[in-house]
C-alpha cells in the first residue's frame, strides 16, 4: 500500500485538521500520545502525519516531502507555492487587514509606510489601489511600528483584534479573509489522486455538518 504523506501544522489548528483526517478514515492513535516525537504513521491505512511550522507546510508539499498538507491562505497568498489548493476546510479564520493609530489619516501625496511580515501580499494590495507604498519588513510585534512612528500603517493576520485595542489600533480595510486550506503536491495528485479525493470528499461532508 502506498504511504500517503500528510503535513499538519503544529498547534491548535493542526490538532483540529487530525480530528477532520481521523473522521475520514485515516486514524494514527499514537499521534495523540504525549510525547516530543514529530512523525507518526498507521501502515494499516497507510497514511503518515508529520508536524511542521504552519509557515512550513506549504514547502513541504510544494517540495514533495509531503502529498497533502494544511496551510493558512495568508501564507499560499504571501509565497505562492507550486501546489494544489484543493479545499477551503472553514476553520482557522481570520483576516488579513489594514490597522493604524485611531487617528490615522492617509495623506495621498506622501508615500505611505506599510509594516508588515507580509511584503508581497502588501505589495499587491497597495498596487491595485495604485498607492505609492514603502514596505518595512518585520518578523515580529508589527503593531509597534505605528506607536513608535516606524511605520503609518501595519498589515497583519487580525482575528479578534483584541491586541489591536490593547495598543490603540484599529483596522482600516479588511484585504482578504483568511482560513486554512488542504493543498496537495501537484506530482502526487496525480499518482495518489483517488485517496486524496476520498479526503477532500469526506473533509466537505464534515464542513457542511458544522455549518
Amino acid at each position: 500500500m502506498k504511504m500517503l504523506n500528510v503535513a499538519l501544522p503544529k498547534g491548535r489548528l493542526g490538532e483540529k485538521v487530525y480530528a477532520m483526517f481521523e473522521k475520514a478514515g485515516f486514524e494514527c492513535h499514537s499521534i495523540k500520545e504525549n510525547n516530543r516525537k514529530l512523525i507518526f504513521e498507521n501502515e494499516a491505512v497507510g497514511v503518515r502525519y508529520f508536524w511542521v511550522k504552519p509557515s512550513d507546510v506549504a514547502i513541504y508539499v510544494e517540495r514533495g516531502a509531503a502529498d497533502i498538507g494544511v496551510a493558512g491562505k495568508d501564507i499560499l497568498l504571501e509565497y505562492e507555492p507550486d501546489v494544489y489548493e484543493l479545499f477551503d476546510l472553514d476553520i482557522g479564520k481570520c483576516r488579513m487587514a489594514v490597522a493604524a493609530k485611531k487617528d490615522f489619516r492617509d495623506n495621498p501625496n506622501h508615500t505611505l509606510r506599510v509594516a508588515t511580515k507580509f511584503s508581497n501580499i502588501a505589495q499587491s494590495y497597495y498596487a491595485s489601489k495604485g498607492r505609492d507604498i514603502d514596505i518595512i519588513h518585520l518578523n515580529g510585534s508589527i503593531e509597534i511600528a505605528p506607536i513608535l512612528d516606524l511605520s503609518d500603517v501595519i498589515v497583519d493576520i487580525v482575528e479578534t483584534g483584541t491586541t489591536l485595542k490593547e495598543n490603540d489600533l484599529e483596522v482600516f480595510e479588511t484585504i482578504v479573509p483568511i482560513s486554512a486550506r488542504l493543498i496537495a503536491n501537484k506530482s502526487a495528485f496525480k499518482f495518489k489522486g483517488d485517496i486524496i479525493e476520498k479526503i477532500v470528499g469526506s473533509m466537505a461532508a464534515q464542513t457542511e455538518v458544522s455549518k
